[in-house]
């Protein structure tokens, strides 16, 4: 039921033609003629030239992205820790209403 069907390979019916025999030729060697000069292949990409300015302006572009990935995350360490606070504040006032609602009865 699940079994894959294997194709099988066609057999030929018909007439099948031998290969043809191909004759040999003479070779007549063609007059002699320069070798073309080789032209230099032309840059695929134009090449980056960096002066100054334009190594002032990677290292400004690098820093303001320091600085900004680093105020990033400073803030979400900030942020974890202000919800880790809060929720021990939490912990601790409920903790003391249970006790004082025990201490009650």
């Amino acid at each position: 039921m699940l079994r894959p069907k294997i194709p099988t390979m066609p057999i030929p019916t018909g007439y099948i033609a031998p290969p043809a025999v191909v004759e040999p030729t003479a070779v007549v060697p063609a007059a002699q003629t320069t070798p073309p000069v080789p032209v230099a292949p032309a840059p695929s990409r134009p090449v980056v030239q960096l002066t100054p300015g334009t190594v002032l302006a990677l290292v400004g572009g690098g820093t303001a992205v320091v600085l900004v990935v680093g105020a990033v995350l400073v803030s979400m360490l900030l942020a974890v820790a202000i919800t880790g606070a809060s929720v021990a504040v939490c912990a601790v006032v409920l903790r003391s209403l249970l006790a004082s609602d025990t201490k009650r009865r």
